[in-house]
């Protein structure tokens, strides 16, 4: 990815998109509890800046299916920069209502999906099979980095000016990232492959079931940090910074190797290295174990997006079903935890990860 003349000119927009999301993160869910702080309120606006991009893969799959992959990146680029950028005016106008910035937000969302499935689209339009999954990893890594030095970064900017002067950022880098997307030459879009749709589907859904596993660990971590370790939100910080530390040189070195491992493999290694949370192991064995869980998590995306890259549909399938699952699992951790207790839930969650590994790789034996 880096020696094409082409992706090599998108990085630097892909790099700052990716930090104002990072930014973004802090930014909504600050801004929503300045608009109104019910939890309730702070909630629907955190959900808003993503859900709503499963209802879009699902709506307008008819229409854009078969569009090449930078217009689809670019038009969701576009639909994020114009309505991130009227939260910011409007908050500037003192004009922003809840209601308004939620809605916003999820209008902002409606093609992430496509977006997502725009920017695979356009690696296995521009390279061939062998080097899609390095070029994945990029962009996983890119990411991944993002949030590291993007939420951080988001408080310090908050703590100088408010949230409104973050979100004008996150929109101005979509808006560079749009004009990023227009540099690329217009070719014609190669016919879709054909592909097994049971293995298509199966790939689909055990994403899904991954997803949804790892989202209780989002309601069951802070709790786990604060009444079982006696923490606070320093110490919760730095094991999501383990975790960020660890898939950033995961995909480095998924980007350098040729031979990578099966998705099976990958999330029965991820639910090893989650048990010891669960298990109660020392604090720092598990803070260790929680990087090399990042370290493990970080390949599952390439490999995963290289068995369906050329299809976008169904690489917009499988991103609107991950922005469901993630959340519905954070859902259901929330009474796993008052029910079993946070390390409990958090040691179910591993076992249950592994279990679906060893299933994953029985089925494709």
């Amino acid at each position: 990815m880096w020696n094409h003349p082409v992706l090599r000119r998108l990085l630097p927009g892909l790099a700052f998109s990716a930090l104002g999301d990072g930014m973004s993160i802090v930014a909504v869910s600050w801004l929503a509890l300045e608009l109104d702080p019910r939890p309730t309120w702070v909630a629907v606006a955190v959900a808003a800046y993503s859900l709503p991009s499963a209802l879009g893969g699902v709506l307008f799959a008819r229409w854009l299916r078969t569009r090449p992959g930078a217009q689809l990146a670019g038009w969701n680029a576009v639909l994020r920069a114009g309505c991130l950028g009227a939260v910011a005016v409007t908050y500037a106008l003192g004009a922003l209502s809840p209601g308004l910035f939620v809605a916003l937000l999820a209008v902002s969302s409606l093609l992430a999906a496509w977006g997502s499935a725009g920017r695979y689209a356009l690696i296995a339009e521009l390279l061939p099979a062998e080097r899609h999954v390095a070029a994945n990893a990029v962009l996983t890594t890119i990411a991944e980095f993002a949030t590291i030095a993007g939420p951080p970064l988001a408080g310090l900017l908050i703590a100088w000016t408010n949230p409104g002067v973050v979100i004008a950022i996150d929109a101005a880098s979509f808006a560079v990232l749009a004009l990023t997307y227009r540099m690329v030459p217009r070719t014609p879009r190669a016919p879709e492959p054909k592909r097994e749709h049971l293995k298509v589907t199966g790939l689909i859904v055990l994403g899904a079931l991954f997803f949804f596993l790892f989202g209780p660990f989002y309601a069951a971590m802070p709790i786990h940090v604060s009444e079982n370790l006696g923490g606070d939100a320093t110490l919760l910080g730095w094991y999501y910074t383990a975790f960020g530390a660890g898939a950033v040189a995961g995909g480095l070195l998924t980007a350098r190797v040729r031979r990578h491992p099966p998705v099976a493999a990958i999330i029965g290694a991820f639910g090893i290295a989650m048990l010891p949370l669960g298990l109660g192991a020392p604090q720092p064995l598990a803070m260790a174990a929680f990087g090399v869980a990042g370290l493990v998590w970080a390949p599952f995306l390439p490999v995963a997006m290289a068995r369906l890259q050329g299809d976008t549909r169904a690489l917009a399938t499988f991103g609107s079903v991950a922005a469901l699952a993630a959340p519905l699992g954070t859902v259901l951790g929330g009474p796993l935890v008052e029910a079993f207790g946070a390390r409990q839930t958090l040691l179910l969650c591993a076992v249950a990860t592994v279990a679906l590994g060893a299933v994953a790789a029985i089925r494709r034996k």
